[in-house]
């Protein structure tokens, strides 16, 4: 694993950028807010990808200052335009970069990291191959939904009822194929025995099949 920093307009990011041998596809998350690269959630499912040969970039979306500020307002969360002009400046870092530049590029967003990387995946349509949402709110992507071109699934878990009604919501707005996954008896944060391995292992096959070279 490699500490990379990502230039972000004003902002630099902190990213943990992972390469198995023989990758072809790059995996970047998307974090809600109040979660960061060291999320466990999220390392666990990066695990899973590396473990299928996928690489994988955690960043954080802000700052320290802006996750500081944001821990008392709640001002950046729900900004979703900044997070996914974020999202838009690693992808154009990855495709900069000698040892990920030929590697085609997946977006795994959760909360409302999801929404900003279906807006990112509408606005740079010829660089996103994949995107997958775990337990999002895929409707605050709202205009951007019916410009998503890349194949999207969406993850829920079972008891997580408000949550479903607003990702079939999203879903029934998208234009590219998209499929909702519900795993049953799982909570928002999918903290039941093996709900967090369902979620890797859906994430990982639809990574793997989408970003595999034609």
């Amino acid at each position: 694993m490699n500490e990379v920093e990502i230039q972000a307009g004003h902002a630099v990011l902190s990213g943990n950028l992972t390469i198995p041998d023989g990758a072809v596809a790059l995996v970047l998350f998307a974090h809600g807010s109040g979660s960061s690269r060291h999320s466990p959630r999220n390392q666990f499912v990066a695990r899973t990808l590396n473990d299928a040969g996928l690489a994988t970039l955690l960043f954080d979306l802000l700052t320290q200052e802006e996750e500081a500020t944001d821990m008392h307002t709640r001002e950046h969360r729900f900004n979703i335009g900044l997070l996914a002009e974020r999202l838009v400046h690693a992808t154009r870092w990855a495709k900069q970069q000698k040892q990920t530049r030929d590697l085609r590029i997946g977006y795994f967003g959760s909360s409302t990291g999801a929404a900003a990387a279906l807006v990112a995946a509408a606005e740079i349509p010829q660089d996103v191959g994949a995107v997958v949402s775990r337990g999002g709110r895929p409707d605050l992507a709202g205009d951007a939904l019916p410009k998503v071109q890349a194949p999207t699934l969406l993850i829920v878990g079972g008891n997580d009822d408000i949550v479903i009604e607003l990702n079939e919501m999203a879903r029934d707005q998208m234009r590219c194929e998209v499929k909702l996954e519900i795993v049953a008896g799982a909570t928002h944060l999918f903290e039941e025995p093996g709900a967090l391995e369902k979620v890797a292992k859906l994430a990982s096959d639809w990574f793997s099949l989408r970003l595999a070279r034609e």
